[in-house]
């Protein structure tokens, strides 16, 4: 039996005025989402437990079958397991973002304009990490790498678990940094390197070039996320299943490597609207042929749910549905006299609130030889799927009832 599940990162959202008091799931032409629906089964599904924050680490883990309860430590190992750094068990890994912040003279001052940096690419990136760790931040006590974009990984050798909470950047969004500076004696350590950044970032010529050409400047790291070494069971052991991940981000992938899963690289996959969506489609029905589990996350609408951009979050799902879904659909058809098809976001990112939140979220499963019309299930959204009354409580179970479906 083949297994394919295409996470739509943050697809859920509100009802939102710009887009008539609906939302984008409602708004977007999504023939072939809305075709599964009508013929499967539909409902929601709580993917952030109580106690966790809503982020893609705790979310996606569930969705992938794994206990946060049992195995989340933090989002940063799981990507550094991407990149692949070994952590000891007294390392500390941090997500350093490169940022944009605005340029007012006292650090705690300043705004945070872009938690990504004005979309830097990785070679830029790559040439601001390696100036910082010329500059201050490779030591016998930290150690900084380079990863995808904005989103690189710094590790603490022998590192304090008590740094305090640490703020995601997408979470303030044009907001002043003054409240979510770290405060603990450990985490003002980190709040010296994040300061000190800003020194060596802000006239470096890959910044000076993006000014020239009206792109935002890279100019701090921004440290969050922090947790310590992971260990995921076998997927394969844990599900019978040979699994397979197609990702352009480093937590997912990094979960994939963790599980041992198959991690498939797409040339062209950036985790924005700009993606090779065909190339994913391409990927995941080449896996499908040996793989028994094809596990497919597309970041964009999720990107465009923290920029607030209702029109791209509309063509991301747009997208998704034409360019991925559809191909992979008519492959199954041809090739498989029976399959199953999981289509759902990790968790919702509403355009007006620009940050994830912990509602339970629209899933939909289709099993070819258990299609059946549903003639009230017009089309795939939140409000269908909440109206079916069928309810998953804990999220690592919508895993058990795809397989069993």
């Amino acid at each position: 039996m083949k297994n394919l599940v295409v996470l739509c990162d943050g697809m859920a959202d509100y009802k939102f005025a710009p887009l008539g008091n609906q939302t984008p799931m409602t708004v977007a032409n999504k023939p072939t989402m809305n075709q599964l629906a009508q013929n499967g089964l539909v409902g929601l599904v709580k993917t952030v437990g109580d106690g966790f924050k809503p982020g893609s680490d705790v979310a996606n883990l569930s969705v992938m079958g794994y206990d946060p309860n049992l195995y989340y430590t933090g989002r940063s190992p799981l990507e550094a397991a991407s990149i692949g750094i070994h952590m000891t068990d007294t390392d500390i890994a941090l997500r350093c973002n490169l940022v944009t912040l605005s340029e007012e003279e006292d650090y705690a001052q300043r705004t945070m304009v872009d938690y990504c940096g004005g979309d830097i690419t990785t070679a830029e990136a790559d040439e601001l990490i390696q100036a910082l760790k010329k500059a201050f931040v490779d030591s016998d006590e930290f150690t900084l790498y380079t990863g995808v974009s904005y989103r690189h990984c710094l590790i603490w050798h022998n590192g304090s678990s008590e740094i305090g909470e640490l703020t995601p950047p997408h979470d303030i969004s044009g907001q002043k940094i003054t409240d979510h500076l770290p405060t603990t004696p450990a985490g003002k350590k980190l709040l010296a390197m994040m300061e000190k950044s800003y020194e060596v970032l802000k006239n470096h010529p890959v910044n000076q070039k993006r000014v020239e050409r009206g792109l935002r400047p890279a100019n701090s790291m921004w440290l969050w996320g922090d947790g310590k070494a992971v260990s995921l069971p076998s997927f394969e052991e844990k599900y019978g299943l040979k699994g397979a991940v197609i990702s352009a981000v480093d937590l997912i992938k990094g979960i994939g490597k963790l599980a041992r899963m198959d991690v498939i690289e797409v040339e062209g996959a950036t985790g924005y609207l700009d993606t090779n969506f065909d190339g994913k489609a391409q990927a995941a029905m080449d896996a499908l042929k040996d793989h028994d589990f094809v596990y497919v996350h597309v970041e964009a609408p999720d990107e465009c749910g923290h920029r607030c951009e209702p029109e791209n979050k509309v063509k991301a799902l747009e997208l998704i549905d034409e360019k991925i879904l559809t191909p992979c659909l008519n492959f199954l058809d041809e090739n498989y006299q029976d399959y199953r098809i999981l289509v759902m976001p990790d968790h919702a990112t509403p355009l007006a609130l620009r940050t994830h939140v912990s509602d339970p979220i629209p899933f939909l499963m289709y099993r070819k030889s258990k299609a059946q019309p549903h003639p009230n299930m017009e089309v795939y959204d939140e409000d269908h799927a909440a109206a079916t009354g069928v309810y998953i409580d804990f999220g690592p179970d919508i895993l058990k009832t795809f397989l069993n479906y």
